[in-house]
């Protein structure tokens, strides 16, 4: 489904990306580690398409297109998601209408007829409880006022109401309580299947006993530095990692 070639990218004029190569099937859950300032965010922004980067090598196949010639809400349409680490508050617009607009832009794009109403509430309610939301949500604007638990909460709302091929999960775990990180996990778990492939990003081994990954991978220094199993998760929680060569001057466990 991805396949990342040598991909190098700065930000501000500063190398952050230095030659990624991953190689992503459907089916597969991916997840991403390393210090903080590896290069993790960064790299799912290029995915996404975030405006405040330069791509400045490499290549990024999606199925058979170039997903860096796609504008953002084309990836959107093409089954692209990405959940970010710091959701942002729309003040003014409400949850349901937001969602509404989103999975109706998806429908128009490809080639079906908008939800009614009815449909919408009646989808959208039976997301909400698999998230464990209350249905006042769909009344409040978007984020305004929310936990940090509840804004996690809904984006993975937002993922199971546009159901992605390919979804990008950016620290989703941060600043998540036991009880709201179980239920934002099996959400998560809810949409595993053999066609549709998730990038996990994370700094902690509690995210992956739920969302149990098929690879594990250390970014460091801008570059995949160590791949391997579930195993390789626990033992970075053990050990974090100064214990690769690759990875200079970071000693911590985060």
């Amino acid at each position: 489904m991805i396949v990342i070639d040598n991909l190098q990218a700065e930000v501000e004029g500063k190398a952050i990306l230095k030659g990624v190569n991953l190689t992503m099937n459907p089916g597969e859950v991916h997840a991403l580690m390393g210090p903080n300032g590896a290069g993790k965010s960064t790299l799912a922004d290029v995915l996404a398409g975030h405006g405040d980067l330069t791509v400045t090598s490499g290549s990024v196949r999606y199925y058979d297109q170039n997903l860096l010639d796609l504008a953002p809400e084309e990836r959107s349409h093409a089954g692209v998601f990405k959940a970010f680490q710091y959701p942002v508050a729309l003040p003014g617009v409400k949850n349901a209408y937001f969602l509404k607009a989103a999975i109706n832009a998806h429908r128009k794009a490809q080639g079906q007829d908008p939800l009614d109403a009815f449909d919408f509430i009646q989808m959208t309610k039976e997301a909400m409880v698999r998230v464990g939301m209350d249905e006042s949500f769909l009344q409040r604007d978007v984020n305004v006022g929310f936990s940090g638990g509840e804004k996690k909460r809904n984006e993975v709302l937002q993922m199971l109401l546009l159901d992605p091929k390919f979804a990008i999960l950016d620290e989703t775990d941060s600043g998540l309580d036991i009880d709201a990180l179980r239920t934002v996990a099996e959400g998560v778990q809810s949409l595993r299947d053999s066609k549709r492939t998730f990038l996990v990003i994370t700094h902690y081994q509690r995210l992956l006993d739920t969302i149990k990954p098929d690879f594990v991978h250390v970014l460091a220094n801008g570059k995949i530095v160590k791949s391997g199993g579930p195993e390789l998760a626990l033992t970075l929680e053990d050990q974090g990692y100064a214990w690769l060569s690759d990875v200079e001057g970071h000693n911590d466990k985060s």
